[in-house]
């Protein structure tokens, strides 16, 4: 709220409908407010949310049990931009985003390591579309270092009960979509226990994911299909995916979520990381400790990286 210059009410009305999907135009003209100052909180509250994310959501390890990831094409005045997005399928839950220019492997790998980053050593399975990136990606990260009893050395071998589904649609041009179901890692009766323990039923699929971009589309102006509101700059678009996902996870209330459990429930609440439905005030005023700083020579590959990181978790 620092240096904002204008009513502390007016600021969370401003970012409440900017986390809702309304245009910048219509909060222009509806406020009385200039562009560049509309602009500047959309900056703020997206950079405010990103810390709030880091805070409340990514620091933390969940038995996650169904992963699903996919990306939105976003086209922008510069050209166009992919998002990827995963969630947890049980509790709803928006994990992780990446947005790139690019729809290549870097892209994977960063959201990959992501959900790495918040997974417990647990049953896991992980439903994607075609991509082939997806599926080597899982495979790098979901590894840990282990003592070969006969050398001595550290090898990195397979997460076990670690399942990875694919969704592929064919895009012919036919009345109906032609659509295989693969099981690329794992075994068919594990896939079906991971299925029924966090979907509940029906088998594997992509749909909770296809839900979430379409909130994102909803809520995010600049995703809209056909419409004026295209983000200028890459950094709009990061700050809004942030915005919007911090809102969803923490000041929204699932209907899914509220149908399973008899009462209200946001995907925060139903993954434990809260125990109440947060306001865009108290999301807005909610004080993220800073960061260490990290004075240590960061590893440089990817082993080593993993290898420290397990050793912290042990001790």
């Amino acid at each position: 709220m620092y240096g904002i210059k204008k009513g502390e009410k007016e600021f969370v009305q401003v970012v409440t409908l900017l986390s809702h999907g309304c245009p910048m135009q219509a909060i222009v003209a509806a406020f009385e407010l200039d562009e560049r100052t509309v602009r500047a909180w959309y900056q703020r509250g997206g950079e405010h949310c990103q810390r709030v994310h880091e805070t409340v959501v990514s620091s933390q390890q969940l038995d996650l049990g169904q992963v699903q990831a996919d990306e939105i094409r976003v086209k922008t005045q510069q050209g166009i931009v992919w998002m990827a997005l995963a969630m947890m399928v049980s509790t709803r839950l928006w994990m992780a985003g990446v947005v790139s220019p690019k729809r290549d492997k870097t892209l994977i790998m960063q959201l990959v390591e992501r959900i790495r980053a918040m997974a417990q050593f647990r049953p896991l399975l992980l439903a994607v579309d075609g991509l082939s990136s997806y599926v080597s990606a899982f495979r790098d990260y979901f590894r840990l270092p282990v003592r070969s009893p006969e050398t001595g050395c550290w090898q990195l071998e397979p997460w076990p009960q670690v399942a990875i589904v694919q969704v592929v649609k064919s895009s012919v041009h036919a009345p109906t979509m032609a659509i295989t179901r693969r099981i690329v890692q794992g075994t068919k009766l594990m896939v079906t226990a991971l299925v029924q323990a966090t979907q509940g039923h029906g088998g594997i699929n992509t749909a909770y994911i296809e839900r979430l971009n379409a909130t994102f589309r909803q809520r995010l102006a600049c995703l809209g299909r056909r419409s004026r509101a295209l983000a200028r700059r890459q950094e709009t678009l990061h700050w809004g995916m942030y915005l919007v996902g911090t809102v969803y996870n923490l000041a929204t209330y699932h209907d899914s979520l509220t149908k399973n459990r008899q009462h209200f429930c946001t995907p925060a609440m139903a993954a434990g990381l809260t125990n109440h439905r947060w306001s865009i005030h108290e999301l807005l005023t909610f004080k993220s400790p800073p960061k260490p700083p990290d004075n240590s020579n960061p590893p440089t590959s990817r082993f080593e990286k993993y290898f420290v990181k397990e050793l912290f978790q042990v001790a």
